[in-house]
């Protein structure tokens, strides 16, 4: 055993995943990734090789189409694709964090066989729709209604930021069936997208992440079975936060795999680059910003680890991870940021020019930040935990 750090140890298993994921980011993601960056096209030919691979499904049972391994497998494999590419990343962490782990948590025998097993193979694509135009960290403000109809549900409003929401197969859909009840008046439901009644709108002209789709998804009369829904009415609220705690571990092993990438190309431009005289290396004022990066990374990955490991145990317990899943996710996140900005001013000029990736780096870390929770939102769950006050 190779020890992760105290108190974490990787198996052989976990050291065999980790390297599977780090040999595929780096020859079949790596040579494309500026590409499809370039172009915001969806590299579903390389999602589907993941999938094969088992990356899409890394903690769901084999019987439903996954790899059956634990939560620190997971987030060592989605941070060796992060650190080639977070657009790829972040489909990955989409599927197996936000759209498998709800089904499987929260979703009827009939429910995984056909909405899990296809999307944790890789067959299917997943996607998870909570947010609307004017529906961001304040769900119960949303404006999207499914009424009961006999034994079905009518759909109708729009939705934004849908990652994979251009190309995704099924959805898991939080929307209101009870607007009197605030948060507890949202149910979730299955969503078949291939249905009459879903329209895919704008796509999203975004900073980073290009590769990873997102647009808007308009429901108009759209017709759900009422065995298409994931739980009972109105625990939809429940459901979404408690999908966001797998989330947020998703998006801050992105975060490390990001901030890992900014300083490795640090590493190797400082040991090459000569200014008056020297390796740019030896000036304190570069090493400095090296010493940080390296120190905030490995705090990060503990807390990345940590986090993974309460998810692991509350199987056990039955426990939640609130809180170790946002600090991960606001460390990591912040970590991320500081160490792509870093890169990018020790690059110079050269770390402006899309010719070197960290520009890339740069603009895939914002959105750590701010997606799955923002770092203010994060802030708040934390300190309401800690404190007990509301």
């Amino acid at each position: 055993m190779t020890h992760a750090g105290p108190n974490f140890s990787l198996s052989d298993e976990h050291e065999m995943i980790r390297a599977a994921a780090r040999d595929f980011a780096q020859k079949e993601i790596a040579p494309i990734a500026a590409e499809f960056d370039e172009s915001g096209d969806f590299p579903l030919e390389t999602i589907r090789k993941m999938g094969a691979m088992g990356f899409m499904g890394i903690e769901i049972p084999e019987e439903y189409g996954g790899a059956g391994m634990d939560t620190l497998a997971y987030v060592l494999a989605l941070e060796e694709i992060c650190k080639v590419d977070a657009s790829h990343g972040t489909i990955m962490s989409v599927n197996n964090s936000l759209f498998n782990y709800g089904i499987y948590k929260f979703g009827a025998e009939a429910q995984k066989e056909q909405f899990l097993a296809p999307v944790a193979s890789g067959e299917k694509i997943g996607a998870y729709s909570l947010t609307e135009p004017m529906s961001g960290s304040d769900a119960a403000t949303m404006r999207s209604r499914a009424v009961r109809n006999g034994n079905e549900y009518i759909i109708n409003g729009r939705k934004s930021w849908v990652t994979s929401g251009p190309v995704a197969d099924y959805l898991v859909l939080f929307t209101m069936t009870d607007p009197e009840k605030g948060h507890r008046g949202i149910t979730a439901f299955l969503i078949d997208a291939s249905q009459p009644g879903y329209s895919r709108g704008k796509k999203e002209p975004k900073l980073g992440i290009r590769a990873s789709s997102t647009s808007e998804i308009l429901f108009e009369d759209y017709h759900c079975p009422v065995e298409r829904r994931l739980g009972e009415e109105g625990q939809g609220f429940k459901i979404a936060m408690t999908v966001l705690d797998a989330g947020r571990i998703g998006i801050a092993s992105q975060g490390l795999g990001i901030a890992e990438a900014s300083y490795e190309a640090s590493l190797n431009y400082v040991r090459e680059r000569e200014a008056f005289g020297q390796k740019i290396g030896e000036f304190q004022g570069i090493s400095f910003k090296l010493a940080d990066m390296k120190t905030r990374i490995e705090a990060s990955r503990l807390l990345v680890y940590q986090a993974a490991l309460a998810k692991q145990n509350s199987k056990a317990t039955g426990g939640r991870y609130t809180l170790e899943a946002a600090m991960a996710k606001l460390f990591a996140a912040e970590t991320a940021m500081f160490c792509a900005h870093a890169a990018v001013q020790i690059h110079g000029g050269m770390g402006y020019s899309k010719e070197y990736p960290v520009e890339r780096y740069f603009r895939d870390a914002k959105i750590t930040e701010i997606y799955e929770g923002t770092s203010e939102i994060q802030r708040l769950v934390i300190s309401r935990m800690e404190t007990g006050l509301r």
